[in-house]
């Protein structure tokens, strides 16, 4: 009788493990999680305890600094672990110019090699950024109207990175796979989708330099970095990957479905 897999999930309560935990579970593994409401994955005792007994990891790093990362990756040591990273992350440059991605990835590798890199589009989950405006309808005035990403749901991800961990196959050690949705759409488009679900009437307008900036103030010292990220993809849209599909056998969820299973947060009252 094969051994039961034994899988802990970093972030186990959020966009994407949320979903990871409940397939990981149909597959068939016993899941362990562990989010920030538990306890703090940079606490040595907190990780020590949580991989105890543990024989595969799925980590969605939840900090904007990978500050802590490197003894994290030590603990988790050879284990086989997914890492849910992005479509950001170049293999030509220093891994610091990838950001906090590109840190998480070099610590992985430098403590071990079975690891799986699931680097993913923007998160259709994102789009959320625009909920109180569709709700008051009227306009929706954001930068670069065009620009255009192959936004992926969540629960593609996640379904990636349970087949990836529960595999009876060998192959993905060692292997950054790039996930995407089923199409580039322009942000106008999103907004117009998400208002069709919602059944609010919307517009889109370009925001000015100064909005911008604001919508992009997150970014803390980078927010002209993510302008000028957002300015090129209006030129050269997001790249389209069959990739979800060739590992789960299952097709890319289209946008305009999770902004049918979202409708409500768009709607108000």
């Amino acid at each position: 009788m094969a051994q039961t897999l034994r899988a802990l999930v970093i972030g186990a309560t959020g966009n994407v493990g949320r979903p990871a935990v409940e397939l990981l579970a149909e597959r068939g593994a016993e899941v362990r999680g562990l989010s920030r409401a538990v306890g703090d994955v940079r606490d040595p005792w907190v990780l020590a305890r949580a991989l105890d007994g543990v024989d595969a990891v799925l980590l969605i790093w939840p900090f904007q600094s990978a500050a802590g990362i490197g003894d994290i990756a030590a603990a988790i040591g050879g284990r086989p672990v997914a890492y849910v990273s992005s479509l950001a992350v170049r293999d030509d440059r220093p891994p610091a110019e990838s950001g906090v991605w590109g840190e998480v990835e070099a610590a992985l590798r430098r403590h071990g090699d079975a690891w799986t890199f699931l680097r993913a589009s923007g998160f259709a989950a994102n789009t959320r950024q625009w909920a109180a405006d569709i709700r008051a309808g009227g306009t929706v005035r954001v930068p670069y109207p065009q620009a255009a990403r192959s936004l992926i749901h969540e629960r593609d991800i996640a379904a990636v990175a349970a087949h990836v961990l529960t595999a009876r196959t060998p192959g993905h050690a060692g292997r950054a796979y790039a996930l995407t949705g089923p199409a580039a759409i322009t942000q106008a488009e999103q907004i117009r989708t998400l208002g069709s679900a919602a059944g609010r009437d919307v517009t889109v307008e370009a925001a000015t330099h100064e909005e911008a900036l604001a919508q992009a103030s997150w970014a803390g010292d980078g927010a002209e970095e993510v302008l000028r990220h957002w300015a090129s993809m209006a030129e050269t849209p997001e790249p389209v990957t069959g990739e979800v599909e060739r590992l789960t056998g299952a097709p890319a969820r289209p946008f305009a479905d999770w902004a049918e299973e979202h409708a409500a947060e768009f709607r108000g009252h």
